[in-house]
C-alpha cells in the first residue's frame, strides 16, 4: 500500500490511529478505478483540493471513495423498503474509511435536465415565487384566489392547455410538406413522409382510396390536398400492390396515416436520433398563441405583483427581480416572509456570478458549470452543519473575476462548521486550500498514488507532481520546462482574411459587429453570460456553415468542438467513435481462422448477436439485484467479462483476441499495430493529445467531457484534411490540468501553424496570453453583456483597461515576461 507523503499530526496527546474525536478522515486500500491502494488522511473542518492530471485518479478518490462511501452508510440508516426506492451508487473498492460525516455531492452532470427544469427548479426559487403570487398578488376584481400549483406550467392546474405549458408549438404546413408542388405523389411530392416500403406503403393506400397519384400535387383540390395532409383519420383499404414480373405480391389491408400525424407523431415518439432530426425539418417551433409563450393558464397570467404578471418576473435576470422585491415590499405578514425568503435565495446566485440568469431559463441551456454553481448556491442557503461537500471543478466556466467570489462561497461554506473537499485544476482554488492531495503522477495505469498530502506549501518539494511544476514553476507561464514552452511564446501571427459579422442579434447580443480573423488563433472572452457562446457557437459557426459553398469563400470545412457525451450508453467507447474499432474488426475478420470459418467483420461486435456473449448481451457484466441493498454487478458468468463467446475468443491478431485488444491502452496499441497505418494515425492522434492513458474499450460513460472534446478534436485530427478549416471549441481547457492543457494547445496551436483557424471561447488567462486575437464581451452578463469591450491582441486588450478581463490578462502576460513574449505585431 502507498502510504500519504505527509503525514497528518496525532490528534491532541492520543496516539495516531482513529478515535471518537480524530479530526481526520482516513482512508485506507483504496482500489477504486485505477487506485492501487491508496492511503492518506484528510482534515475535517478544512477546505481540501484534490489535484492531478486528467485520469489521475483524484475524482475516484473523492467521489468513487470518499463520497460512495459516506452515502452507502447513510442508506444503512434507511429502512430496508426505502432503500429499494432510491437509486444507490455501488460500495467501493476500500478496505476503511474512518472519520466521515455524512456527504453532499455536487457533480458536472454529464446529463442535460428535461426541458421543463429551469433555473427556478434547480433553485426551488420558483415554489417562492409561485407561493408569492398565491398569497400576495394582485387578483382582478371577483376572481378567486389561486393555489400556488395555478401558477406552475409543469402542473396541470397551471399548463396552459394549448402548448401543456412548454410555452412553443410545432407546427407544420403544407408549404414544408410538400417542397415542390409541381411533383405527383408518385413522383414523391409530400417529402414528409417516410422512404422506401413505408412511404410506397402510404401511396398505395392513398391510390386504394381513390385519390389520383399521378397529377402534380398543386392541381389536386385544395380540399384533396387538406385531407391527405391533415387527416386525423386512419381508414383501412384493401391494398392490391401492382405485381412484378419476378416475385408475387398477394392484396393486403393498409392503414392511412395523413403526413402531419406521421410528423407528429415520430418527433414525439421515435427513439431513432435520426428519425427526429428529419421529422423536426418539417416542423416550425414558434410561441403559443394562446398564452403568447408564458405557459400559463390566463386566470394565473392575470394576477401580479408590483405590477408584473409572474412570467414578466419569471423572465427577469435575478439581478433585476431582487430589484423589484426591495422595492415593492409587499403588505401582510405572509407576503413579507415569502419576498425576504426570495431575496435571501437570490442572494447567494447572484454572488457565484449568475444574476444575468432569469428563472425561466432552462436548465438544458446551461452549461455544466452553471448547474452545479446554481445547486451549490442552494446548499450555501439550506445551512447545513457538519457535512462533506464534494464538489467537482466549481470552478468549470468561470472567469476569473468570478472565480474570486467562488472562493468566498467556499470559505463560507467551511467557516458554516462544514468539511469541503474540491477536485479542482484552477490553480488559484489550489493556492487557496488549506489542505492538498495530490494524485498522479500521470494518468490511467501511470496514476493512481498519492504523491502528496498536506498544506499547499509542503506540494514545492514532490518533484514526481505535474502540479507542484506548474503551481510552482518558474519558467514565466506557471509550468516546467518539461511540459514544453508556453504555447504563445511566439510573434503574433498576420491574419489572412476575415470574417465579418454584421448586426449579431441573438439572446443578449444587440447589433455587434466584428471581424474574425482567419489563419490565426482567436480567444473570445468575458464573465459569465457575457454572450461568447452565442457569439461564437451560433452566429459565428452558423454565418460561416451557411457560406461554406459560396464561390470564393476562404473557408472550406467547419468543425465544432463541444464538450458533450461522445455516447450515452457503455456500448459506445473511444474505439467505436473514432472508427477505430472498424479497422480492428475488419483485421480479425481477415485472419485465417475468420475466413475459414466465413465470418465477416460484423462477427467482432458486441452491439449485435453472433459474436457476442448472449448471456449478458455484449455487456460483459450482469446485474445482481439485492433488494434493499444496492444493486451490484458482477462479470458475465459465461464470458467472464470478455463481452464475446468462446468461439469469437478463438480468433486471434497478432497473439491477442479481440476481447483483450480492446483492453488495451491508447499507448499500448500504438506499439501494437505501429504497422497499420488506418489505425496507428487515429492512436497516434490520441496520444498527441494527451489521452494515451484511455483504454480502446473504455466506455463512453466513463469519459469526462474535456476527455470527450479531446477526442472528438483527435477524431478530426487524424483525417488529415487540407482544405481551409474552421475550428470553433467552447472552452476546451474546461476539466484540464495544466499539463494537459499544454498538450491541448500545442494540438491547436500546430492547427493554425499547418493554415488553419482556431477560435476559442475561453476563461484561462494563460490560454487568451498566447493567442493572436482577443475578443473581449461584456462588461457584464445577461442584459449587463451582449456588446465588445476590447479587442485586438493580447498586449493590446490587456492596455486598454476595458472591461473585466483586462486586468487578468495584464497579470498573464506579464507571467510570461511582458506583452513583449507575444510580439507587438498587429493583425
Amino acid at each position: 500500500m502507498h502510504q500519504p507523503a505527509v503525514q497528518p499530526p496525532a490528534p491532541g496527546p492520543h496516539a495516531p490511529g482513529p478515535r471518537p474525536h480524530d479530526p481526520y478522515v482516513r482512508v485506507r486500500g483504496a482500489r477504486e478505478h485505477n487506485l492501487r491502494g491508496v492511503d492518506v488522511d484528510v482534515p475535517r473542518d478544512a477546505l481540501t483540493v484534490f489535484t492531478g492530471v486528467s485520469g489521475s485518479g483524484k475524482s475516484s478518490l473523492a467521489f468513487g471513495t470518499l463520497y460512495a462511501e459516506a452515502q452507502r452508510r447513510y442508506f444503512e440508516s434507511v429502512a430496508p423498503y426505502a432503500r429499494r426506492l432510491i437509486h444507490q451508487v455501488g460500495a467501493p473498492k476500500v478496505d476503511s474509511v474512518t472519520g466521515l460525516p455524512p456527504a453532499v455531492s455536487l457533480e458536472q452532470r454529464r446529463s442535460s435536465p428535461g426541458s421543463r427544469s429551469s433555473v427556478g427548479t434547480v433553485t426551488l426559487l420558483s415554489n417562492s415565487l409561485r407561493m408569492l403570487y398565491s398569497r400576495a398578488g394582485t387578483y382582478p376584481p371577483g376572481a378567486q384566489r389561486l393555489d400556488s400549483d395555478a401558477f406552475s406550467p409543469n402542473t396541470a392546474a397551471g399548463a396552459c392547455p394549448s402548448c401543456h405549458g412548454l410555452g412553443r408549438i410545432h407546427r407544420t404546413t403544407e408549404h414544408l410538406m410538400v417542397p415542390e408542388p409541381g411533383l405527383s405523389i408518385r413522383q414523391g411530392a409530400i417529402a414528409a413522409w417516410p422512404g422506401a416500403w413505408q412511404g410506397k406503403n402510404l401511396r398505395d393506400v392513398l391510390e386504394a382510396l381513390g385519390h389520383d397519384v399521378d397529377r402534380p400535387w398543386r392541381e389536386l383540390p385544395a380540399k384533396d390536398r387538406e385531407w391527405i395532409l391533415f387527416t386525423d383519420e386512419q381508414p383501412v383499404v384493401t391494398v392490391h400492390p401492382v405485381r412484378d414480373a419476378d416475385r408475387i405480391q398477394r392484396p393486403y389491408q393498409g392503414t392511412y396515416m395523413s403526413a402531419h400525424r406521421y410528423v407528429m407523431r415520430t418527433y414525439a415518439d421515435s427513439k431513432s436520433a435520426t428519425l427526429r432530426a428529419r421529422a423536426e425539418t418539417f416542423l416550425t417551433d414558434s410561441p403559443c398563441p394562446a398564452c403568447a409563450g408564458r405557459r400559463l393558464r390566463p386566470e394565473a397570467l392575470a394576477v401580479t405583483f408590483a405590477g408584473y404578471g409572474i412570467a414578466d418576473l419569471a423572465a427577469m435576470a435575478l439581478t433585476g427581480l431582487d430589484a423589484v422585491l426591495a422595492a415593492a415590499p409587499p403588505s401582510g405578514e405572509a407576503g413579507r416572509v415569502l419576498a425576504e425568503d426570495l431575496r435571501s435565495r437570490i442572494g447567494p446566485v447572484v454572488e457565484l456570478g449568475l444574476g444575468y440568469l432569469g428563472l425561466d431559463r432552462t436548465a438544458p441551456t446551461l452549461s455544466a458549470g452553471e448547474l452545479q454553481r446554481l445547486r451549490l448556491a442552494t446548499q450555501l442557503r439550506s445551512g447545513l452543519f457538519g457535512v462533506v461537500y464534494v464538489l467537482d471543478e466549481p470552478s468549470a466556466g468561470l472567469h476569473p473575476a468570478d472565480a474570486e467570489a467562488l472562493l468566498g462561497v467556499l470559505d463560507r461554506l467551511k467557516e458554516a462548521g462544514n468539511t469541503v473537499f474540491v477536485v479542482e485544476h484552477h490553480l488559484d482554488v489550489v493556492r487557496h486550500a488549506d489542505w492538498v492531495v495530490d494524485v498522479g503522477p500521470l494518468a490511467g495505469e501511470h496514476g493512481g498514488e498519492v504523491l502528496y498530502s498536506g498544506p499547499p506549501a509542503g506540494l514545492a518539494g514532490v518533484a514526481r507532481s505535474a502540479t507542484a511544476r506548474h503551481l510552482f514553476g518558474s519558467d514565466g507561464a506557471g509550468g516546467a520546462a518539461e511540459d514544453g514552452p508556453a504555447p504563445g511564446a511566439r510573434p503574433v501571427r498576420e491574419a489572412t482574411g476575415y470574417v465579418q459579422l454584421v448586426g449579431a442579434d441573438r439572446h443578449n447580443l444587440r447589433d455587434v459587429d466584428v471581424r474574425f480573423p482567419l489563419g490565426v488563433f482567436t480567444a473570445v472572452t468575458g464573465v459569465s453570460g457575457s454572450g461568447k457562446s452565442t457569439l461564437v457557437g451560433e452566429v459565428l459557426a452558423r454565418e460561416v456553415g451557411e457560406r461554406l459553398t459560396e464561390p470564393g469563400f476562404p473557408v472550406r470545412r467547419l468543425v465544432e468542438v463541444d464538450q458533450k457525451p461522445i455516447g450515452r450508453t457503455p456500448r459506445s467507447n473511444l474505439a467505436t467513435y473514432t472508427g477505430l474499432f472498424d479497422v480492428v474488426r475488419r483485421l480479425f475478420a481477415a485472419t485465417p481462422r475468420a475466413r475459414e470459418r466465413g465470418w465477416k467483420a460484423g462477427r467482432f461486435s458486441f452491439n449485435v448477436p453472433g459474436g457476442r456473449c448472449e448471456t449478458c448481451q455484449g455487456e460483459g457484466f450482469v446485474s445482481v439485484e439485492l433488494l434493499f441493498l444496492p444493486s451490484t454487478y458482477a462479470p458475465c458468468p459465461d464470458c467472464g467479462g470478455a463481452r464475446y463467446n468462446a468461439a469469437t475468443l478463438e480468433v486471434r491478431y497478432a497473439g491477442l483476441d479481440i476481447a483483450e485488444v480492446l483492453a488495451l491502452t491508447v499507448e499500448s496499441a500504438a506499439g501494437f499495430f505501429a504497422e497499420v497505418p488506418a489505425a496507428a494515425r487515429s492512436l497516434r492522434a490520441l496520444e498527441e493529445i494527451g489521452l494515451g492513458y484511455l483504454r480502446l474499450g473504455q466506455p463512453a460513460t466513463e469519459l469526462s467531457g474535456g476527455e470527450a472534446q479531446r477526442i472528438k478534436l483527435a477524431t478530426e485530427l487524424q483525417r488529415l484534411r487540407r482544405d481551409h478549416t474552421l475550428y470553433v471549441l467552447d472552452e476546451p481547457t474546461t476539466g484540464l490540468h495544466p499539463a494537459d492543457v499544454r498538450v491541448l494547445l500545442r494540438q491547436l496551436h500546430g492547427l493554425v501553424d499547418a493554415g488553419h483557424t482556431v477560435v476559442v471561447v475561453e476563461h484561462d488567462m494563460d490560454v487568451v496570453a498566447g493567442a493572436d486575437r482577443v475578443v473581449d464581451l461584456g462588461p457584464g452578463g445577461g442584459t449587463a453583456g451582449g456588446r465588445i469591450v476590447a479587442e485586438g491582441t493580447p498586449a493590446e486588450v490587456a492596455a486598454s483597461g476595458a472591461g473585466r478581463t483586462a486586468v487578468y490578462l495584464a497579470r498573464a502576460l506579464a507571467a510570461r515576461g511582458g506583452p513583449a513574449a507575444r510580439g507587438g505585431g498587429r493583425d
